[in-house]
């Protein structure tokens, strides 16, 4: 058996579909012969933050250090038609990727078990892969910690590929649902849930339908082609000329369900992304997305319009071990509630010494809820992979 440095997880996934090569993190592999092998690797993102009002006499700042993720990466090849992941949150102990990919032909895979459904960018690149280290990420918009099963997974088979050469990527699947108000503890409010004449809309159970959640991608890419895969990224670091649009969408009958309402959810989206190298000294990325969220109006503060809009500048030139990258990020959701419109706002400077595997950043968070002060946060995250 040989061991040898191979890029695995995200690399794996999308080279499956024919994608750019990313530099995604490192691991150790061990070969068992002819296109069989198995690698290990490991990541975390760690940081320091300061918080206004949140200290205990509620009005000076905190000052907290938190390891915000720390993850164990497998995955392997029974041969080249065959390969899967496995990935655990070590942080909160569970679960997160168990899968098999199986491509009987190029430009074409079946996915089966737990993984990321085909969604919007910012689903599909997570902390790990976003713009700007941090565990804040899009929280604002890309709310899949409510409605999208265990951080953004869920249990279920799909399909991904590409046509025209790579130009139409696409992606479809069917999943359990049912993840999605039950696993966030919702239980509305009378400000929060259906009424009808008046009466509050309770669940009954033995009514509800148990159908699957359907989700679905469709990609356009028009200079370097990505790939369809559920897991990709949302900045490429200056590595890359990008220019993409993607419609997602899901839908599950009855799959908002609290103790008080239930209603069929539906979500849409749009993304956008801009990246061009060798623009001045470096490469310019520019990002947007629209979020559409329908309960069924069964949670009116889960139910709403969200928008998503950032900037980011790679300079080419190092600085010692890396590269710096200036960066800003707005985030806002406007719910049917009046009581949890929430808009907020990232400014921050990333060091960037091996894109997604070594990165510290400084950033001032700006954070603020309907009918509330704004609060802010400064935080220096770091991210390292192996």
């Amino acid at each position: 058996m040989q061991a040898k440095l191979k890029k695995c997880l995200v690399a794996t996934s999308l080279a499956l579909t024919g994608a750019l090569p990313l530099l995604a993190h490192a691991g150790g592999t061990i070969e068992f012969g002819d296109d069989k092998s198995v690698t290990i690797g490991f990541g975390m993102e760690a940081s320091l933050s300061a918080k206004e009002n949140a200290a205990n006499n509620g009005k000076d700042y905190s000052q907290d250090a938190s390891l915000d993720s720390a993850r164990i990466y497998l995955s392997g090849n029974v041969n080249k038609y065959i390969s899967g992941m496995l990935n655990y949150q070590t942080t909160g102990n569970y679960v997160i990727d168990a899968n098999v990919q199986i491509k009987p032909m190029d430009n074409f895979t079946v996915w089966v078990g737990r993984m990321l459904s085909p969604s919007d960018r910012a689903n599909m690149a997570g902390p790990y892969y976003s713009l700007g280290t941090g565990w804040t990420g899009n929280d604002i918009t890309a709310r899949y910690s409510y409605n999208g099963g265990t951080i953004g997974r869920d249990d279920g088979v799909a399909v991904t590929g590409t046509l025209m050469d790579g130009v139409l990527t696409y992606g479809g699947g069917i999943y359990a649902g049912h993840t999605a108000f039950n696993l966030s503890g919702l239980t509305g409010s009378t400000s929060d849930i259906n009424s009808i004449s008046g009466n509050v809309w309770t669940t009954d159970t033995t009514q509800m339908k148990d159908g699957f959640l359907y989700a679905g991608r469709l990609g356009i890419d028009f200079w370097d082609k990505e790939g369809a895969s559920p897991y990709g990224t949302g900045d490429y670091r200056g590595g890359a000329d990008i220019l993409a649009i993607g419609l997602s969408g899901k839908y599950q009958k009855d799959g908002a369900s609290t103790t008080h309402a239930n209603g069929d959810y539906s979500l849409y989206s749009l993304d956008f992304l801009l990246e061009k190298k060798d623009v001045g000294p470096g490469a310019v990325h520019v990002g947007a997305a629209y979020y559409k969220y329908d309960t069924d109006g069964a949670i009116l503060s889960e139910q709403g319009s969200a928008y998503q809009a950032e900037a980011a500048y790679t300079f080419n030139q190092k600085f010692g071990w890396g590269k710096f990258q200036p960066f800003a990020q707005y985030q806002k959701f406007d719910s049917d509630s009046t009581t949890t419109t929430e808009r907020k706002y990232d400014i921050g400077l990333a060091y960037v010494i091996d894109p997604y595997n070594a990165e510290i950043t400084g950033k001032f968070i700006n954070d603020k809820l309907e009918g509330k002060s704004s609060v802010n946060t400064f935080m220096l995250a770091t991210q390292f992979q192996f």
